[in-house]
């Protein structure tokens, strides 16, 4: 089945990072000079992905679009679902087909899967260590330019739900927004009155929710509070909004938060901090 992101476009998105590999533009660019050097033209490799480190799956579909952009008759088996946990050791895919396209495209394949993989990884321990909750795992725009789209399909695959995509699906209501506002509810009616649906206040204080509500945010971003404060932030909301915790959260203090009574918790290092997982990929001559 074809791989299809919405907001994506995975064509394009190959031929760019392949070009800024091979030196498309770049004097004397635009080939593999060691792998058209040193392998023959007609010479076939097969090889095996796979993991070294335990980890949550994703972003296999992309890596193979990668070998078949340069061998469109490469044999490619996934397999590993996007989502998946596996061990140290699972293999994630085998492929066969033109030797210089498969080292080629090696490095950005594996680029793409190490990465995203490391973020539903990441997420995965973030949801596990919510523990036994309705509370919701978020992600925020903590995103490397031009990677977020994939960057948030990688989050979902490690069990978290995405926040807004970007400036454009909600409006978000932060200090500066408030200072030169002069106070929350001027800001949220503001909003309100530009015809905005989703309202995000984000409040610091209490005293901040009840003005927000009532003029008209339907989710108040509880900033850098103690799980005390949450729980009298929720009870002061009452079910008229959802709440979210942000600010100060990791794995060990999750938990308490989002045994509060939010709705949400959001983590910024999902997608600002998380390591590469750790994948190779071995091949053998055919």
């Amino acid at each position: 089945m074809e791989f299809t992101l919405e907001g994506f476009d995975l064509e394009r998105f190959v031929l760019r990072t392949l070009d800024e590999d091979l030196g498309v533009g770049w004097p004397g660019g635009g080939k593999d000079v060691t792998a058209t050097s040193v392998i023959p033209a007609d010479a076939r490799f097969s090889g095996v992905m796979d993991t070294r480190d335990p980890i949550v799956v994703a972003g296999l579909p992309i890596a193979a679009a990668f070998f078949r952009q340069l061998d469109p008759e490469m044999e490619i088996t996934i397999l590993r679902e996007e989502g998946e946990k596996v061990p140290v050791g699972a293999d994630l895919m085998r492929l066969a087909g033109n030797a210089r396209a498969l080292l080629t495209a090696e490095r950005s394949a594996l680029n793409t899967v190490q990465h995203l993989s490391g973020i539903a990884t990441m997420t995965r321990e973030y949801v596990d260590a919510m523990g036994e909750t309705e509370c919701v795992l978020l992600d925020t725009r903590k995103t490397i330019p031009g990677l977020r789209v994939l960057e948030k399909y990688a989050t979902r695959q490690g069990g978290a739900q995405n926040h807004r995509m970007g400036l454009w699906d909600a409006a978000m209501i932060k200090d500066n927004h408030i200072l030169v506002a002069g106070n929350v509810g001027e800001a949220v009616k503001r909003a309100k009155e530009a015809g905005i649906t989703s309202i995000i206040c984000e409040v610091d204080r209490i005293d901040q929710i009840e003005p927000a509500l009532e003029a008209g945010a339907n989710h108040i971003l509880l900033d850098n509070m103690d799980p005390e404060t949450l729980r009298e932030a929720v009870r002061v909301v009452a079910g008229r909004a959802r709440t979210e915790a942000s600010g100060g959260i990791n794995l060990e203090t999750i938990a308490a938060k989002a045994a509060t009574g939010v709705d949400y918790c959001s983590v910024g290092r999902l997608t600002q901090s998380a390591p590469a997982a750790d994948i190779g990929l071995d091949f053998t001559p055919l």
